[in-house]
């Protein structure tokens, strides 16, 4: 699979995300299996969130990648409500022993909340300094955000960018790519339901031999610098995710997509979920 630089390392341009991970103890198993699969398809960087289940799917990706930590990228996220001096140290720490690990890769502000960037980003650098994360970053920053922020140390920005969400393509890409910065890209086939249902999608799916998810993750990989992070907890959605990577969409294709999901034509509120 081909990489993208992030955080100073080689990493895939097709990750694991976690979410909705870790809230039902009878998928656990499932779940497990379906992100060392992911490892072994090469899709190596797996993000996850103190968030996500209460820290059950950080306790899932410990569980996947025991054993196997140095085959991985970690990237975990701080809630906003512990983002202060005392509590981000806190939050790492409970982070670090449910991943069952002594460090996490990429360490992100998972939004903006009630503590100054300045607070975070020192308490960030605490981390980093005693060894505990190789990098940090921020998700769901806009721009604004980000002008603020003003740290050349901030690494990423995980951010909503799908089909069907195209807002920061308007001026948050750009800006971005104009500071070679990578971005990782969460919900890149949004949540799934219509938009695979497009009859553009089928179209374009059918004539190349692929499905409308895989088409998806073609689309958002289409940018430069931009990392996908889909979840899947299946075998066979965990090997359609890692052969999208392969998937190059020709003009034809992008401008049929521009024609049903047109790029934005002004500003638009920063898209979450």
């Amino acid at each position: 699979m081909r990489t993208i630089d992030l955080a100073g390392v080689p990493v895939p341009v097709i990750g694991q995300g976690t979410w909705r991970m870790g809230e039902n103890t009878d998928r656990r198993r499932a779940e497990v299996a379906a992100l060392q699969l992911g490892i072994d398809e090469g899709m190596t960087l797996i993000d996850t969130a103190e968030m996500y289940g209460e820290g059950g799917a950080e306790e899932v990706v410990g569980e996947a990648i025991h054993g196997r930590r140095d085959q991985v990228f970690l990237v975990s996220k701080v809630y906003p409500h512990n983002a202060s001096h005392k509590g981000v140290p806190r939050a790492c720490e409970a982070s670090l022993q449910r991943l069952g690990t002594d460090y996490i890769d990429l360490y992100l502000l998972h939004w903006r909340g009630q503590y100054p960037l300045e607070e975070t980003v020192e308490a960030f650098e605490r981390l980093r300094e005693a060894g505990k994360i190789g990098r940090w970053g921020v998700s769901n920053f806009d721009v604004g955000d980000l002008q603020e922020l003003a740290s050349a140390a901030c690494a990423t920005n995980q951010v909503l960018y799908n089909i069907e969400e195209r807002g920061i393509e308007f001026d948050l890409l750009p800006w971005w790519q104009q500071h070679h910065l990578p971005l990782m890209a969460y919900c890149p086939i949004a949540q799934g339901g219509e938009l695979l249902s497009s009859p553009t999608l089928k179209q374009i799916a059918r004539r190349h031999e692929v499905t409308p998810a895989q088409v998806s993750l073609a689309w958002v990989l289409r940018q430069d610098g931009v990392i996908a992070i889909p979840k899947a907890v299946t075998p066979e959605h965990v090997r359609l995710n890692a052969g999208a990577a392969q998937l190059v969409l020709d003009e034809h294709d992008l401008d049929a997509i521009d024609r049903v999901f047109g790029a934005p034509k002004r500003k638009h509120p920063l898209a979450m979920v």
